[in-house]
């Protein structure tokens, strides 16, 4: 268990008040929280992966249910005057009054083909993430500072590159004198004697963090939440299923890099092939730096962890692999550096396939 920080009576007096305050006022809103001890008992029972039949899943067509678009679907929606976290070029609009999406955007904004990749690899395999589809977007009233990709006849603003985000279904689970998400940290605040996630599962989740390099990995691109939808928001302290996942896996496909910069760390072949899956001689220590946001890096892997996400990985075929890299863009984008001779997205399969191989060729003491 990861130790915790001594805290002053005030300090935890101060905590429990904020975490109070909040959940009596959450009594009154659509958001509601829990404390910071309730979320601690629903971490220790998490789980952080659920069995799928990896074989059978369409990296192309990506999750379907409700809400789900088709592969380069066109979307009309009505701008939503909305703030979003981080510096990525996003927008709030509506499809209908109660169905208002998040869309990614921009022909130079990696995280959208990124973003698209990851998460559907990570659904692939059983891991959670919250879907990006990829989509046409004719946006009504959008401002001009928003530089689309032309305007109809009629003046809506056209979006050709535009991916747009749907949550897993579930509520929230969130302690104010804590903050949103979790720190990879508290994965191993995860005890499988209470029903949690095993240290395999958990640890496969950090391999695929350095697979993938998600260097940008602060708490708040990570969710826990109830996925079951019948259970009453007004009780998630008594959550039967507590799930922890990651959220935004944009800046992924590169190089994790101490500032994020998305040149690096974003859809960019020439730097992710490079970048080994260990770090140096130190088997089964995950070749992950380290960033200013993030709270994992150089992570230790167990034997266990490695050899279960080894033998999902091996699942995929290469036509799955085809599908995961042209759906989300990578055709599209020049290969920087390689000198592959092969096609682009043959390029990426072929350094996705690479690492794999990586992960399988060890044995971890």
């Amino acid at each position: 268990m990861v130790g915790l920080p001594k805290l002053s009576a005030a300090v935890i007096l101060s905590a429990l008040a904020l975490d109070c305050a909040h959940f009596a006022s959450g009594l009154h809103s659509d958001r509601v929280y829990v404390t910071a001890a309730q979320r601690l008992s629903l971490i220790r029972r998490a789980h952080v992966w659920k069995q799928t039949d990896v074989r059978a899943m369409d990296l192309k067509a990506g999750p379907q249910g409700k809400g789900a678009f088709a592969p380069g679907a066109t979307v009309t929606c009505e701008y939503v005057e909305e703030a979003f976290s981080g510096a990525t070029p996003k927008f709030g609009c509506a499809i209908t009054p109660e169905d208002r999406v998040k869309v990614r955007y921009g022909r130079d904004n990696s995280e959208v083909s990124a973003g698209i990749a990851a998460t559907r690899l990570l659904w692939a395999l059983g891991f959670g993430a919250d879907p990006l589809y990829p989509v046409h977007v004719v946006c009504h009233h959008c401002p001009a500072r928003l530089v689309g990709d032309g305007r109809t006849a009629s003046g809506d603003m056209l979006f050709d590159v535009a991916a747009i985000e749907r949550k897993m279904p579930g509520h929230d689970i969130e302690a104010p004198s804590v903050g949103p998400g979790w720190a990879w940290p508290e994965l191993d605040l995860v005890d499988e004697g209470a029903g949690g996630a095993p240290r395999a599962h958990r640890d496969a989740l950090k391999l695929v963090a350095v697979l993938l390099q998600h260097g940008d990995n602060k708490p708040d691109q990570q969710r826990v939440f109830c996925p079951s939808e019948e259970h009453s928001k007004r009780a998630l302290a008594d959550c039967p299923t507590p799930f922890m996942m990651t959220h935004d896996v944009g800046m992924t496909f590169g190089r994790a890099n101490l500032f994020n910069r998305k040149s690096v760390g974003g859809a960019n072949l020439d730097e992710w092939s490079h970048v080994p899956v260990w770090k140096g001689a130190k088997r089964c220590v995950g070749n992950l730096a380290p960033s200013q946001t993030g709270t994992l890096s150089d992570p230790l892997i167990s034997e266990v962890g490695r050899k279960f996400l080894a033998d999902l990985l091996t699942e995929l075929s290469d036509d799955q692999l085809r599908d995961l890299f042209s759906v989300a863009g990578f055709g599209d984008k020049p290969a920087r550096g390689g000198g592959w001779g092969l096609s682009v997205v043959d390029a990426w399969v072929a350094a996705f396939k690479h690492k794999r191989d990586e992960i399988a060729a060890v044995r971890c003491s």
